[in-house]
C-alpha cells in the first residue's frame, strides 16, 4: 500500500512545526502566569549559613522566594537505580545544607514578568562558607579527599562487577600478546535546541497540572505525585512538541515540582523557563569517566580476553539512572560482537562536586564500544595486523549466533562479518592509499578508522500501551506510551497504524504526551519506541477491528464478516458498513485499549560498521571529516528516512565529542564551560560533506515488526571510528577526547621533529 512498511513518505509533524506551529513548553500562556528564577551556587561546595530573602521581596513585581525551609515536607527526587546503600544522597527541591556543585538549587524566585523574576534572583543573599571541592575523578579517590556526602565512607560508592574477575587476569597473563590503554572520555553537555521549562498549575478539584518538556509522561506522573505528597489521580502531565532530548530530558528536575508548589502556594500558573546557562550548569551531563582497560590476544591474533576497571563520574547527586548508565546499560555490551571467551567489567561510581551525570544519546553504549575500537585498532597496530582483519578474525559468525557474552546478554541473531565487508566495500577500502598520498602532496596528514559497535536497544521496559478512538469522520486516532523529542513518532506510528488497517495514512491521528488521554506508558529512552510501542499499536489496532467485526455481524444481521481497508463486509455478498458508519452508531463501541507484553522480553541488538577519513593539516591542528560512510543492521525499516535522519543527528553528536565538546571544571569546581561562548558544538562545517548509509538488516526476533532501535547508533558508531581515523593520520599516536586543534597541532609538531631528526 501506499506509504506502508519500509517507505518513506514526507514527515507529518514537519508542516506544524515549520510554519511556525508548534507548541512548545515556552508557547503556554495560561491567563494570570506568574514566572519563576532559580537561584543557583556559585560555589561547587559550601556550606549554607543563611539566606536572606528580604530585599529580593521587595523588588518591584517579586511576589514569593521560596527556600529549602518551603519545601522541606516534601519528597525527594529518587535515584531509580541506587547501587550503594552507603549513602543515598537525597536530591530536594532545593538544598538546605551544602551546595554541591555549581548550579545547585538554593532558592526559586516568583514574579509577575520574567525580568523581575530575574532581578529578584539577583537579590536573594546568601552567606556561603565555602568548603574543598573535589572536581576530577582523582581527586575525589585520592587519599584523605574531601567528601561531597558527609555520612558517606568515602566518595567512591560502589564497585560493580560483571564477568569472572579471575578467570580474566589469568587469561590476560597467559595471552601471548596484551594491549593496555588508559582510556578518558570527556564530559560533555546534551545542549538540546529547546532548553527546559515548565508550567504549574492548580486547583482543588482537579488538583496539579504541569507541562513540561520530557520523554514521557506517565512515570513522571507517578514520581512527582509521590514527591508531592497526592494521589496519582490528582497529578496530570502534559507535553507539546520538545527540541531534543537525548535522555537529558527523561528526569525530574527541581523546577518542576516547584511551579507546582508555587502555584498551589499562590493560586496562580507558574512558569520556569531555563536559560543556556541553567542548561549547562544544571541538565544532567554525560559520558565522564576514565577506564584502565587490557585486552589479550593469542600467536594468532584472536582475543583471549578482555579486562576493563572504570571510574564513573556520577557527579553531586545519584541521578535518577546515573548509576546504571555505566554499569548494567553500558557494562553488560562492553567487548561488542567480538569472540571473546572471557571478560570481566569493573565499574566504580564516584562522587565529585559537578554536575550529576546520567544517561546521555547511548547511556553507556557509546563508552563500551568506544573502549573496546580503541583497544582493537591499537592492538593491530602493535601486532602489525590490518585494522580491518583482525576484526574479521574476531567477529562472530551467523552460525556462533545465539551467543551469550559472559555479561549477561545473549546476542540473538545478525550477520556482523557480512555487514564489515559491506562496509569496508561502501568505503573504497582499497582505495584509501591513494587518498592518503594525494593529501600527503598537500602538506597533510590523512587517516582512517573503523568501528564496528553493537548495543542494547528497548532494554529495561516490560510492556508499553496504546489507546486506540475512531471518530465518526473515520478518523483513527491512537495514544502511545511513548514521548517524541523530535524522532518523527507522528509518521512511523501513523505508518505502522495505516499498514495494519489498510488505511491511507491521513486517516491515523496520533497522540502523545497527556495522562489524562494515556495515564500508562514507558517513555522515549534506549531506542525502545518503535519496537515496544510499534506492538502495542499493532495490538490495539487489532483489537478495534475484532470489537468492529462484532458490531458489523450484529448491524448486517450475519454470521460472518471480513474486515479490509477501512470496510466491513458481509462475507458472501455485497453488504458492507464502512469504519466510519460503525463509529457514527456506536460511539465508543470501536474504542479500546493494549498493552503489548512479550512472553520473553528481550533487548534488540541494532549493529553496524562505521569508516571514517580524516584530513589534517599539520600547520594548524585543524582536523576535517572527509569521508565518512557505514552500513547497519537495523532490522526492518519501518521509514528510511527517518532511520537516516537520526543517524545523521547521532553522528553530529559523536563527531562533536571527538573533536569539540568538552566540560571542564576549574578550582573550587568552577564550571568555565558554562556557556557556547566557551562550549564548542559542531558545526554545518564540521561534519562530512556527505554520510554515506546504508543497511544491512537481519530482522529482529523480539517484536512483531523486526524492528531495531536507530536513534543512539550514530553516536555509538560516530566517536570511535572518527578518533581511530585521527590516531591513524597521527601515526598511531594516542591522544584523548577532544582532539581539539591545539592537541592535535602539538603532536604534530613532535612527530614532525622525530621524523626531521631521523
Amino acid at each position: 500500500m501506499k506509504f506502508g512498511i519500509g517507505q518513506s513518505p514526507k514527515r507529518v509533524e514537519d508542516f506544524r512545526l515549520l510554519t511556525g506551529n508548534g507548541r512548545f513548553t515556552d508557547d503556554i500562556q495560561l491567563a494570570g502566569a506568574l514566572f519563576a528564577a532559580t537561584v543557583r551556587s556559585p560555589y561547587g561546595h559550601a556550606r549554607i549559613a543563611s539566606i536572606d530573602t528580604s530585599d529580593a521581596k521587595a523588588v518591584p513585581g517579586v511576589v514569593a522566594v521560596y527556600t529549602h525551609a518551603d519545601i522541606a515536607h516534601y519528597g525527594v527526587i529518587p535515584c531509580l537505580v541506587p547501587f550503594s546503600g552507603k549513602v543515598t544522597t537525597p536530591h530536594a527541591m532545593l538544598t538546605g545544607d551544602k551546595a554541591r556543585f555549581v548550579g545547585d538549587g538554593i532558592a526559586f524566585v516568583v514574579a509577575e514578568t520574567r525580568e523581575a523574576a530575574r532581578a529578584g534572583a539577583d537579590a536573594v543573599i546568601v552567606d556561603y562558607d565555602e568548603l574543598p571541592a573535589v572536581t576530577t575523578i582523582a581527586d575525589a579517590i585520592a587519599p584523605g579527599a574531601t567528601k561531597v556526602w558527609d555520612d558517606a565512607p568515602s566518595n567512591d560508592l560502589f564497585a560493580f562487577p560483571l564477568g569472572d574477575g579471575d578467570a580474566a587476569t589469568a587469561a590476560i597473563g597467559a595471552a601471548a600478546h596484551v594491549t593496555r590503554l588508559r582510556i578518558v572520555q570527556n564530559r560533555v553537555a546534551p545542549t538540546s535546541m529547546e532548553v527546559r521549562a515548565a508550567v504549574g498549575d492548580y486547583s482543588e478539584a482537579d488538583g496539579f497540572t504541569l507541562d513540561f518538556g520530557g520523554q514521557g509522561v506517565a512515570s513522571a506522573r507517578k514520581m512527582v505525585a509521590g514527591i508531592m505528597g497526592v494521589g496519582p489521580d490528582k497529578v496530570r502531565i502534559r507535553c507539546g512538541d520538545v527540541g531534543g532530548g537525548f535522555g537529558m530530558k527523561a528526569f525530574l528536575y527541581p523546577e518542576y515540582l516547584l511551579v507546582l508548589h508555587a502555584a498551589r502556594d499562590l493560586g496562580r500558573p507558574v512558569k520556569w523557563t531555563g536559560e543556556r546557562g541553567d542548561a549547562f550548569q544544571s541538565d544532567t551531563h554525560g559520558r565522564a569517566m576514565v577506564s584502565d582497560a587490557a585486552i589479550g590476544f593469542d600467536a594468532d591474533g584472536l582475543i583471549t580476553a578482555l579486562q576493563v576497571e572504570t571510574w564513573s563520574d556520577l557527579g553531586a547527586y545519584q541521578s535518577q539512572f546515573g548509576p546504571a548508565i555505566q554499569t548494567v546499560a553500558g557494562g553488560r555490551i562492553l567487548g561488542g560482537v567480538y569472540r571473546i571467551p572471557v571478560i570481566h567489567n569493573l565499574v566504580h561510581g564516584i562522587m565529585t562536586n559537578t554536575t550529576p551525570v546520567d544517561a546521555y544519546r547511548g547511556a553507556g553504549r557509546p563508552e563500551a564500544a568506544y573502549i573496546v575500537e580503541r583497544l582493537v585498532e591499537a592492538a593491530a597496530r602493535e601486532l602489525g595486523i590490518g585494522v580491518d582483519e583482525i576484526r574479521r578474525k574476531n567477529l562472530l559468525r551467523p552460525d556462533e549466533l545465539p551467543h551469550a557474552n559472559g555479561l549477561g546478554l545473549t546476542f540473538d541473531i545478525g550477520n556482523f562479518p557480512a555487514v564489515l565487508d559491506k562496509a569496508l566495500s561502501n568505503a573504497d577500502w582499497a582505495g584509501f592509499p591513494e587518498r592518503k598520498s594525494a593529501a600527503a602532496r598537500k602538506g597533510l596528514r590523512y587517516g582512517r578508522g573503523i568501528a564496528y559497535y553493537v548495543e542494547i536497544a528497548g532494554g529495561g521496559s516490560t510492556e508499553e500501551f496504546a489507546d486506540i478512538r475512531v471518530g465518526t469522520d473515520g478518523i483513527v486516532e491512537a495514544a502511545v506510551g511513548t514521548q517524541s523529542n523530535g524522532q518523527g513518532h507522528e509518521t512511523a506510528y501513523a505508518q505502522v497504524l495505516a499498514d495494519r488497517l489498510g488505511l491511507p495514512m491521513e486517516s491515523i491521528r496520533i497522540v502523545q504526551g497527556d495522562t489524562d488521554r494515556l495515564e500508562e506508558g514507558n517513555g522515549t529512552g534506549g531506542s525502545r519506541s518503535l519496537a515496544w510501542g510499534g506492538g502495542a499499536v499493532i495490538e490495539a489496532g487489532d483489537d478495534m477491528v475484532k470489537r468492529g467485526i462484532e458490531l458489523a455481524k450484529a448491524d448486517l444481521d450475519v454470521a460472518d464478516v471480513d474486515y479490509a481497508e477501512g470496510v466491513f463486509g458481509a462475507r458472501g455478498t455485497n453488504r458492507t458498513v464502512s469504519l466510519a458508519e460503525l463509529a457514527a452508531k456506536h460511539p465508543g463501541g470501536l474504542d479500546g485499549r493494549a498493552t503489548y507484553k512479550p512472553e520473553s522480553p528481550r533487548p534488540t541488538f541494532p549493529n553496524g560498521c562505521h569508516v571514517a577519513e580524516v584530513e589534517i593539516d599539520p600547520a594548524t591542528g585543524t582536523t576535517k571529516v572527509v569521508r565518512y560512510s557505514l552500513v547497519d543492521d537495523f532490522g526492518v525499516l519501518m521509514n528510511p528516512m527517518l532511520v537516516e535522519g537520526q543517524i545523521h543527528g547521532g553522528v553530529a553528536q559523536g563527531l562533536g565529542q571527538v573533536l569539540l565538546e568538552d566540560i571542564v571544571y576549574g578550582d573550587g569546581a568552577q564550571l568555565l564551560t558554562g556557556s557556547f561562548m566557551d562550549y564548542g558544538v559542531p558545526r554545518a562545517d564540521d561534519m562530512p560533506p556527505v554520510i554515506g548509509f546504508a543497511t544491512l538488516g537481519t530482522p529482529s526476533p523480539t517484536n512483531p515488526l523486526g524492528v531495531k532501535g536507530c536513534g543512539e547508533a550514530g553516536t555509538i558508531g560516530a566517536m570511535p571510528s572518527i578518533m581511530n581515523a585521527i590516531i591513524d593520520a597521527l601515526d598511531g599516536t594516542q591522544l584523548e577526547m577532544p582532539a581539539t586543534i591545539e592537541k592535535v597541532w602539538r603532536i604534530c609538531r613532535s612527530l614532525d621533529v622525530a621524523e626531521a631528526a631521523e
